[in-house]
């Protein structure tokens, strides 16, 4: 099965660029009601992946509680638990579904490493459930 069948392509998801301060990826979390986040370079190349969590911490580490505070702080500079470890247009499902099995979504970059987009568990998670319930038939 081709992975590329699950995936939610760069230009419908939110992200953001390690160039942007923690108020931007704040407000665009915000704004998209996203939970977690890819984190591209300039190149468009994935480099990690930021969450609501990580979010928090920072805030509390930092002691922000003025929006206004976050504008002067990199996204690069905040702590990140771990970042989601990407799969290549190429991969197979056994690396999907070990990846998600991990994380929410599995970033997809295509052969020179540029991000191409998502797979999320939810999609996953539903092919698999498919699958079963054709065998039951």
């Amino acid at each position: 099965m081709n992975i590329l069948f699950f995936l939610k392509p760069k230009n419908e998801l939110a992200y953001i660029y390690d160039y942007h301060t923690l108020r931007q990826a704040l407000e665009i979390m915000e704004y998209h009601k996203y939970s977690s986040v890819p984190i591209l370079n300039k190149e468009g190349k994935y480099v990690g992946s930021i969450t609501e969590g990580d979010l928090l911490w920072a805030l509390k580490k930092l002691n922000i509680l003025n929006i206004k505070d976050a504008e002067d702080i990199s996204i690069m500079k905040i702590d990140r638990r771990l970042d989601y470890q990407c799969v290549s247009a190429e991969s197979n499902m056994e690396d999907l579904i070990g990846r998600a099995m991990e994380q929410n979504f599995v970033p997809v970059v295509d052969d020179r490493e540029h991000f191409i987009g998502i797979i999320t568990r939810r999609d996953i998670i539903g092919y698999c459930y498919d699958k079963m319930k054709e065998c039951d038939k």
